[in-house]
């Protein structure tokens, strides 16, 4: 289980690197507290191979490392949910110069406090779980764990944040094959949809797969890959679509601002997209639909949990994913990161 917190705890870090200097997170005034939090992630990052090794021979080992899994799992979720905030301020801060002068921060007077609690209660959450690792890891050194050295984070950067999983079991190659198959068939299309549906976190690594192919690379002049989550930013969203193929966004842009510069992006060339995560057809039919026209040829794949939003979506062929046990989800995370198994 360390060595693959060992990968999670990497993974938050450089996620944090990553959204540390956007917009979304300058607006929230948290980015001292995330900073802390990436420093202690790191810290708590050098004893954790050691502590793999010794797990199994002693019990307050194994159970301190439950507990820094549960921590964990907060810090991504806390993650996303400062990013998310920030980016939903984004969207409601208001572009007319005029307003501002009579605004907190860019917020008009009557939406001043809320946003003030916003940020204030984002801050309390990340403090209140950067105590909870601190002591975590206060509480580890009593082991005396060796400590090996941990790849700084600008050595993380260089490495893309969507990795191609190292996996090799026959139902996912098989099914990533048909995948590809279709898309190729389809790829002259004006608009094709595919839906991976499930409740387990194979539908995702199969559509890594499929996005880094390198016959669907070569076949599309752009690509973008979006989390899309079940709480999601409009603004944020078209932001990031943006941002994956290469233009530049100003502060203060509305939603139909935003659509237009996507239209204008990617009109007369082919584009895929991957929708991760979709969990409201509203992302396609009011945000994504009219700009995406703009394109000369269009594939969506959308992994979601439910069939009636790929259904919705207008998928054109819907492939299921069986649940997976989080063992073996684990495994595939382990085996997305490089991680060789330590015997």
């Amino acid at each position: 289980m360390a060595t693959i917190l060992f990968s999670f705890a990497g993974s938050c870090i450089q996620k944090l690197q990553e959204i540390i200097t956007e917009e979304a997170i300058q607006i929230l005034h948290v980015k001292q507290e995330l900073s802390d939090l990436q420093q202690t992630m790191m810290q708590i990052q050098c004893f954790l191979k050691d502590a793999d090794r010794r797990r199994i021979e002693d019990l307050a080992v194994s159970n301190w490392l439950g507990e820094l899994k549960d921590a964990m799992y907060d810090a991504d979720n806390i993650i996303d949910l400062a990013w998310f905030k920030g980016s939903k301020l984004l969207g409601e801060q208001p572009s007319s110069p005029s307003r501002k002068l009579t605004a907190c921060n860019g917020f008009p007077l009557v939406s001043c406090f809320s946003t003030i609690l916003t940020r204030r209660g984002i801050a309390v959450q990340i403090k209140s779980l950067n105590k909870r690792i601190e002591r975590i890891a206060e509480f580890g050194t009593k082991f005396k764990f060796e400590t090996e050295p941990v790849a700084s984070v600008s050595d993380m950067r260089k490495t893309s944040h969507l990795v191609e999983p190292n996996i090799v079991g026959k139902d996912i190659i098989h099914a990533t094959g048909t995948l590809v198959g279709m898309v190729l068939d389809h790829r002259e299309k004006k608009a094709y949809k595919i839906g991976i549906v499930g409740t387990g976190v194979g539908k995702t690594t199969l559509a890594q797969k499929l996005y880094n192919d390198h016959r669907v690379k070569g076949s599309f002049k752009k690509q973008a890959w979006i989390c899309v989550s079940q709480q999601y930013s409009p603004v944020g969203l078209l932001k990031e679509i943006l941002r994956n193929v290469g233009v530049n966004q100003e502060q203060g842009e509305s939603v139909g601002e935003l659509q237009a510069k996507l239209a204008e992006a990617i009109e007369g060339n082919s584009f895929f997209l991957v929708l991760d995560d979709l969990w409201e057809s509203d992302v396609w039919t009011n945000l994504l639909r009219i700009p995406l026209d703009a394109a000369a040829q269009v594939t969506t794949v959308a992994t979601t949990r439910h069939d009636i939003v790929a259904k919705e979506v207008g998928v054109e062929h819907m492939h299921r994913v069986e649940l997976m046990s989080e063992e073996v989800g684990w495994e595939l995370l382990w085996r997305s990161m490089n991680i060789s198994d330590e015997k």
